[in-house]
C-alpha cells in the first residue's frame, strides 16, 4: 500500500511542479512585479521601517482580532519553521547547492506575490459568527470574484485542510522528534531500543500542547507566536552566524557553489545532480514550502489584524518572504555548506543534514540548542497551520466543526512522530503545489484592485513625506 502511494504521489508531484507550475509561480510573481514597477525593492526600505521597525508598538486589538505584530508573528509561526532548516537539506541534496540561488529567486518574485495576497485578504475579509475577522483567498475569491467563482474556493479550502495534516504536523512533528533523538544520541541519554517509546511520549505531549493552544483561538495563537517567534528566529540566527564567523575564509567558496551549481549542477555535484531544472524546481518548490508566497495560506493570519488599511498589513508580506528565505534559509545554507556536513548528493536529507552542520563546527553539546530551536520551529508551525485548516475547514461547513478538528488536528500529531520523512515530504510538497493553482488564478483576476490600493498607497505616502516615519 505504501508503495502503491509513493508511486501515485510520484506521479502527481511530477505533473504538479513541472513546467507548468514553474511557469504559474515565476510568471504571476514577474507579472505583479512588473505591474508594481518592482515594489518590493523601490519601497523595500519603506517596508522595514513600517514592520520591523514597529515591532515594538504593539497596542491592544479590538475584540476578535489580532495585532499586527500578533498576525505576522502567527504568519511567521507558520512559514519560519522545518521548511527553514529540513527544506533547504532536502533543496540541497536532491538539487544541488544551486537550489538556493533559485530559492532566492523565488523569493525576490514572492515578496511582491504576498504583499498583493495579504492586502486582498485585509480587503476582502469579512466577520464570522464569533465575531472574529477571517480571510484568505477563499474570502477574496467569494467576495472578490463572486459566486460563479466559489468552486474555486472551495477547492482552496478543501485543499487547505487536506495539506494542513502534512505540511503543518506531521512533518513538522517528524523534524522535532529527529532534532531531540541527535540531542539524547549525542548525550547517550537514552538506548536506541528505547526510541520508539520515546517518540510516542513526546507525539502524546505535543497533541495535548497544540490542542491547549488552537482551542483557545486566534488571540490566544496571537499571543504564543509573539512570544516564541522571535526566541527562535534570534535563536538559530545566532547560531548560524557563528558557523559562518568560524568558517569565514570558506564562504566565497559557498556563493560560489551556489551561483555555478544554479546553471551548472554537475560542476558542484560530481555529475550527481546535472540538470538545471532538477535544481530549479527543487529550489522553487522547497522555497515556497518555507515561504508560503503563492500559496495564500499566511494571508489567512493577516486577516486576523487589527489594522486601518489593507496595504498596510501587505507590507508584512514583503517582510516575511526576507525574512524567511533570504535571511534564515541562507543561513541554513550556509550552515550546511560550510559546517562539514555530509551531503549524498541525490538522496533524500532532511534535518539531520542541518545539525550535522551545526554538530560538526561547535561539538555535540549544541544538539541541545539546535534540539530547542528545531522545537520552537516546527511547533509554531503547527500552530499556525493549525489556524489555517480551521478557517479552510470553518468556510466550507461553518464554525460548529472547528473545535472538532482542531482535535483530530492535534491527535496528527503522535501519527507523525513514527511516519517517513521522505514520503512526508513528498506528499506535502504535492499538496502545496496543488494550492498554488487556486490560488494564483484568484491573485491574477483580482490583481487590478490590489494595483490600485498599493499605488494609492504609496501615491497618497508622497505627497505627505512625514507619514514615511
Amino acid at each position: 500500500m505504501l508503495d502503491f502511494i509513493t508511486r501515485v504521489n510520484g506521479a502527481v508531484n511530477n505533473f504538479v511542479w513541472g513546467v507548468p507550475a514553474m511557469v504559474l509561480i515565476m510568471g504571476v510573481g514577474l507579472y505583479l512585479t512588473l505591474r508594481l514597477h518592482f515594489v518590493q525593492i523601490r519601497r523595500f526600505s519603506h517596508a522595514l521601517r513600517n514592520t520591523i521597525g514597529k515591532i515594538f508598538h504593539r497596542g491592544e486589538a479590538a475584540e476578535g482580532s489580532v495585532t499586527p505584530f500578533q498576525a505576522v508573528c502567527t504568519a511567521l509561526a507558520a512559514t519560519v519553521g522545518t521548511g527553514n532548516i529540513a527544506g533547504v537539506a532536502g533543496a540541497i541534496a536532491i538539487g544541488g547547492p544551486g537550489a538556493v540561488f533559485w530559492m532566492w529567486v523565488s523569493a525576490l518574485l514572492g515578496m511582491c506575490t504576498k504583499f498583493v495576497e495579504v492586502t486582498l485578504a485585509v480587503r476582502f475579509r469579512e466577520r464570522n459568527a464569533q465575531g472574529d475577522w477571517v480571510g484568505g483567498p477563499m474570502y477574496y475569491i467569494k467576495n472578490g470574484l463572486g459566486k460563479k467563482w466559489m468552486w474555486l474556493a472551495y477547492i482552496f479550502a478543501a485543499l487547505g485542510v487536506l495539506t494542513v495534516f502534512g505540511t503543518g504536523n506531521a512533518t513538522q512533528v517528524n523534524a522535532i522528534i529527529t532534532s531531540i533523538n541527535s540531542a539524547l544520541y549525542s548525550f547517550g541519554a537514552v538506548p536506541k531500543g528505547g526510541v520508539p517509546a520515546v517518540n510516542l511520549a513526546i507525539g502524546i505531549f505535543i497533541a495535548l500542547l497544540v490542542a491547549l493552544v488552537l482551542l483557545g483561538g486566534i488571540r490566544r495563537i496571537g499571543r504564543v507566536a509573539e512570544r516564541l517567534v522571535p526566541f527562535m528566529a534570534l535563536l538559530y540566527v545566532v547560531l548560524g552566524l557563528g558557523v559562518v564567523a568560524l568558517n569565514l575564509n570558506r564562504v566565497p567558496a559557498a556563493f560560489a557553489a551556489i551561483f555555478r551549481g544554479a546553471f551548472n549542477p554537475a560542476a558542484v555535484t560530481g555529475g550527481v545532480v546535472g540538470a538545471m531544472f532538477t535544481s530549479m524546481k527543487k529550489g522553487v518548490s522547497r522555497g515556497i514550502f518555507s515561504n508560503e508566497a503563492g500559496l495564500g495560506t499566511a494571508s489567512i493570519a493577516h486577516a486576523s489584524a487589527h489594522v486601518d488599511g489593507p496595504v498596510k498589513q501587505g507590507l508584512y508580506g514583503v517582510f516575511e518572504v526576507f525574512a524567511d528565505t533570504i535571511v534564515i534559509c541562507t543561513l541554513t545554507a550556509l550552515v550546511i555548506l560550510l559546517g562539514g556536513a555530509e551531503i549524498t548528493y541525490g538522496q533524500a536529507a532532511g534535518a539531520e543534514l542541518t545539525i550535522s552542520g551545526f554538530t560538526s563546527t561547535y561539538g555535540g553539546w549544541v544538539s541541545l540548542f539546535t534540539a530547542v530551536a528545531m522545537c520552537s520551529f516546527a511547533f509554531s508551525t503547527i500552530l499556525g497551520w493549525g489556524l489555517y485548516g480551521t478557517r479552510c475547514i470553518e468556510f466550507m461547513f461553518g464554525s460548529r466543526v472547528n473545535k472538532p478538528f482542531m482535535l483530530v488536528y492535534s491527535a496528527v500529531a503522535i501519527l507523525g512522530a513514527t511516519v517517513n520523512l521522505g514520503l512526508l515530504w513528498d506528499i506535502a510538497e504535492t499538496f502545496n503545489g496543488l494550492m498554488v493553482i487556486p490560488n494564483l488564478i484568484a491573485v491574477v483576476l483580482l490583481s487590478p484592485v490590489a494595483v490600485k490600493l498599493i499605488r494609492e498607497y504609496f501615491a497618497d505616502l508622497d505627497r505627505k513625506p512625514k507619514a514615511r516615519n
